[in-house]
């Protein structure tokens, strides 16, 4: 079981690179594996401030994704997250660049299978 954070700010996305396969090298949002004894929200906020050093709080679930490959299935829940204080990422844990992303430029990245479809069937590259 995984999480990840949906970051919207001023028409930009949250993103990180990621350092570690699956998906090295290109661009997702942060999260992770659910720790033992952890809620959601807990493992979303703390995936967050290990890959990006920002603070956020977790907010209502957006979607969920399977991805399976070799020698994994990871079942992704996403949920929206909100700032708990305004911030510039910086890269910690497995994530090997953080930035805020404007919408316009999301699709220009190289970015995890699945991702540009899953953001386009949500709406998350509109106002917000």
């Amino acid at each position: 079981m995984c999480v990840g954070a949906v970051a919207r700010d001023a028409g930009r996305l949250l993103l990180v690179r990621r350092g570690q396969d699956p998906g090295r090298g290109r661009w997702s949002l942060p999260g992770g594996r659910v720790e033992a004894g952890e809620t959601l929200a807990q493992a979303v906020e703390r995936e967050v401030a290990e890959e990006t050093a920002l603070r956020v709080r977790c907010a209502d679930l957006v979607g969920w994704v399977e991805r399976i490959g070799p020698g994994y299935h990871f079942v992704i829940l996403d949920f929206a997250v909100t700032l708990a204080a305004p911030g510039t990422p910086r890269a910690g844990d497995d994530a090997a660049q953080a930035a805020w992303v404007p919408f316009s430029e999301v699709g220009r990245l190289p970015l995890v299978e699945g991702l540009n479809d899953f953001l386009a069937q949500h709406g998350l590259l509109g106002p917000g």
